[in-house]
């Protein structure tokens, strides 16, 4: 690469001590997060007057990375070098909704008038847009709604009751008394 001069950045990087200081100990720091303290090392390397593809190359990042935050440090200063909120996709169902359905599922399915013994998802469903609930809403989507507060209606029982006794309470269960006085729960006994 003889012959090739590095260019240098429009943003020069001036750092006054506490910024510099601020930087240095984010930088060194062994549970900050990996991004920030990139971040830092970023401003840090630009600050000594390195040229872009030099950091790049030093912190194994592109050279695309090394202008973005530099030039970000330039105009907000530290500030700059968190990361900015993101818009994301917007609610499809407000909290609302959410909200009745998480209830319909905590109900039983006799109070709905239901002929089920219990809910799963597709039922929910379908009750939730028969009550008028929402328009239309997937199984899927409520599953997961369900699953973001463990909430498990498919697994709900509402009659448990022991068939039998425990063993060790039938009298005459020779497998589970002790043997000869000793509190050994797995000796038989023996009969001659």
């Amino acid at each position: 690469m003889s012959g090739l001069v590095a260019a240098r950045s429009p943003y020069v990087i001036t750092l006054d001590p506490a910024d510099r200081q601020t930087l240095e100990a984010l930088s060194r720091r062994g549970r900050a997060e990996h991004r920030q303290v990139l971040r830092a090392r970023i401003v840090l390397f630009a600050a000594d007057r390195q040229c872009n593809a030099d950091i790049a190359r030093a912190l194994g990042v592109t050279v695309d990375t090394v202008r973005k935050w530099r030039k970000r440090f330039c105009r907000e200063g530290l500030p700059g070098l968190v990361d900015r909120p993101r818009d994301g996709r917007p609610r499809v169902f407000p909290a609302a909704v959410v909200a009745e359905v998480k209830a319909l599922a905590c109900e039983l399915p006799a109070q709905a008038e239901a002929p089920l013994a219990r809910w799963s998802c597709p039922e929910l469903a379908r009750e939730a847009v028969t009550r008028g609930v929402c328009e239309r809403v997937s199984a899927s989507t409520v599953r997961r709604w369900l699953a973001a507060d463990a909430i498990k209606p498919w697994q709900h029982r509402s009659w448990i009751f022991p068939r039998d006794p425990p063993r060790s309470r039938q009298p005459g269960c020779s497998t589970c008394m002790p043997a000869s006085g000793k509190a050994n729960r797995w000796a038989r006994t023996t009969s001659s």
